[in-house]
């Protein structure tokens, strides 16, 4: 993905968006980020959901989806808390971003 670098904070908090709204799980995130021009392979987002699930901010759970058993993953209280301050601060930067130069 080009300016992975810069834009792996924007995805998390896609992610985390969305494991607020409602379960996730990783095949579907990929989709879902790929509608949003985002361009993950699994060898990226799965080490990536792991990560936030160790820093607190993701809980998961193995269910079975038919023959097969994929990770569930929700917000924890943590990763709501900071999806609400990056809220914040992301509509600070983009009104920044939006004045006019």
């Amino acid at each position: 993905m080009e300016h992975q670098d810069l834009l792996s904070g924007l995805i998390r908090l896609h992610v985390l968006h969305h494991a607020v709204e409602d379960e996730v799980y990783g095949q579907w995130m990929i989709e879902e980020l790929g509608r949003h021009g985002y361009r993950l392979s699994a060898g990226t987002l799965y080490p990536m959901l792991r990560a936030m699930e160790k820093k607190g901010y993701l809980v998961s759970e193995q269910r079975r989806a038919g023959r097969s058993i994929r990770r569930i993953y929700r917000a924890t209280p943590l990763g709501r808390d900071a999806l609400e301050i990056a809220r914040g601060k992301v509509r600070e930067l983009i009104g920044e971003m939006m004045e006019p130069r």
